[in-house]
């Protein structure tokens, strides 16, 4: 599959037009990708790289990512990979192992790495003068973030394709792919050679959490309900407060 063929097209039409529906970059703007090395940031790199290029807007991006540390979890063929499309990629690093044990942390270690994350991102972020943090999330974890939240009694809440930060310091976060099936990005990897990231040691964990529990069950919603994602975006876009208890 080439690049850009009619897959990648499509992708770039709806992130496209997330952009534009919920204002995501401005003319100036300066974007810190989250770069996990999973399929959905990698396909983010690549369309921002497409809208820099066609967008009436000027912006520019580069890219972090995290390390937690682990021997398993290498960052050198990302690196390789940013610097072949010429994008400006930072290492971010901490040594989770030592701080879990420091911390005697016995529960789950997902929540701790992701706010550690999240922190030593908008550190970066500020640093490089990045007044936007783009996140690889895409229309399937929207989906589920919702059901977690309904499932759970934490509100209807979700992912917001723009979520503008409490403390001025920090970036606002921008998700461009909000729009985007994740099949459509499974489809588009296979076609591409993408540089490998070792699994988290904790992958096994996560597929027994409540994320992953979501994602099989949307699957089986949408045998019933082929467009589920969305008429649950568009159901989102539609809350009735005069119809809720």
């Amino acid at each position: 599959m080439g690049e850009p063929d009619q897959l990648f097209k499509a992708i770039c039409r709806r992130a496209g037009e997330a952009v534009v529906r919920y204002k995501m970059i401005s003319a100036g703007d300066r974007l810190l990708v989250g770069l996990s090395g999973g399929k959905d940031s990698l396909a983010l790199m690549h369309v921002l790289a497409h809208l820099r290029q066609v967008a009436p807007v000027d912006f520019d991006f580069c890219a972090a990512t995290f390390d937690p540390g682990y021997p398993e979890f290498g960052t050198s063929e990302i690196s390789r990979y940013c610097h072949e499309h010429n994008w400006r990629h930072e290492v971010v690093k901490l040594d989770m192992a030592a701080l879990l044990e420091e911390k005697r942390w016995t529960a789950s270690p997902c929540v701790l790495c992701s706010r550690l994350r999240r922190g030593k991102l908008y550190g970066l972020a500020k640093k490089l003068n990045c007044n936007r943090l783009a996140l690889g999330q895409h229309l399937d974890d929207i989906v589920i973030s919702l059901l977690m939240s309904l499932c759970r009694g934490q509100g209807v809440r979700t992912m917001a394709p723009v979520a503008h930060p409490q403390n001025p310091d920090h970036p606002t976060v921008i998700r461009p792919l909000a729009l985007v099936p994740e099949k459509w990005l499974s489809d588009w990897a296979q076609g591409m050679e993408l540089p490998q990231a070792g699994k988290c040691r904790f992958y096994e964990q996560l597929e027994s959490g409540d994320r992953a529990f979501f994602r099989r069950l949307l699957a089986q919603l949408e045998a019933r309900i082929p467009d589920i994602r969305a008429n649950v975006l568009n159901s989102l876009r539609h809350v009735e407060p005069e119809h809720l208890p």
